[in-house]
């Protein structure tokens, strides 16, 4: 894509999802634009024009600092060597303006600019429903979310999980039973595999042209704070959510709240039912 640097040194930048989106309107989705702006001009146009208008101005002072210091900090050329590595590494990279982006994104407050992609980018706006839940779970919990996920993908929907411990790798491993495709979304750059004893999966996904996902860096490790916020990719896809085994204060439930602001149907599996209906099916 033409001026992808320009894309990958704003998504650098160290403000909110919102904040950049509001600068891509700003500047009529041209990165190019803000990383070139005279610096006499970054404060009229942001104190000025109406996308900025709900920003206090001290938001407005940090939008502007950060623009003028990651300016000085990624230079072209590190830019470009960054694509390199990129490209050696076999990895996409999704603008949010780009056909292959996920158009469900695009209705949620603070969609990611863009996305990193390793592997297959055609499945990106298939149907699919998200599955969550507690990474120490039960094995009922295991059980039935490897088993709604066999038959979401038998019907040709993409399951969409975190790759996590527990409830989310049993939910990819469902649909990678069949040789099905899932999507994992990373809080992690899209090269980083968490947890590890998740690699034989990340690798499975791939191999069976699923896609892993991630709005982070290439090299980022898994941080606290990158959870919650993978969590609004993870809904923003989907369909709807199915919820497994979800503790009171989780980012499944998170995830769950998420769904729901964004207009999305939630679904929970109780116990009785996995008794009733699948434990005669063993």
């Amino acid at each position: 894509m033409k001026d992808i640097k320009y894309w990958i040194w704003l998504s650098f930048l160290g403000l909110k999802p919102i904040e950049k989106i509001m600068l891509l309107k700003g500047f009529n989705n041209k990165p190019k634009d803000i990383f070139n702006i005279d610096m006499k001009e970054i404060s009229s146009i942001i104190n000025t024009k109406k996308e900025f208008k709900e920003i206090n101005a001290k938001r407005k002072q940090k939008i502007i600092q950060e623009i003028l210091q990651n300016r000085e900090k990624y230079k072209e050329e590190d830019l470009e060597e960054y694509i390199e590595n990129i490209k050696e590494k076999n990895i996409s990279i999704i603008t949010c303006i780009d056909k292959k982006y996920p158009v469900r994104l695009l209705n949620i407050y603070d969609y990611p600019i863009l996305l990193y992609v390793k592997g297959n980018t055609d499945i990106l706006n298939n149907k699919g429903f998200a599955i969550v839940g507690c990474r120490q779970c039960t094995e009922y919990g295991a059980k039935i979310s490897r088993k709604i996920s066999n038959i979401l993908s038998r019907n040709n929907l993409i399951v969409i999980s975190g790759m996590a411990r527990g409830i989310d790798s049993y939910a990819h491993l469902g649909c990678l039973d069949d040789k099905k495709e899932t999507i994992a979304v990373l809080g992690s750059g899209v090269n980083i595999i968490y947890p590890k004893e998740n690699k034989n999966i990340y690798e499975e996904i791939i191999k069976n042209n699923g896609a892993v996902i991630s709005e982070y860096y290439l090299d980022m490790e898994p941080k606290k704070e990158n959870f919650p916020m993978r969590n609004r990719i993870v809904s923003g896809m989907s369909e709807g959510v199915i919820v497994i085994e979800a503790k009171k204060k989780s980012g499944s439930l998170i995830t769950a709240n998420l769904a729901l602001e964004q207009g999305k149907e939630v679904y929970s599996i109780p116990r009785k039912y996995y008794k009733q209906k699948f434990r005669r099916n063993k």
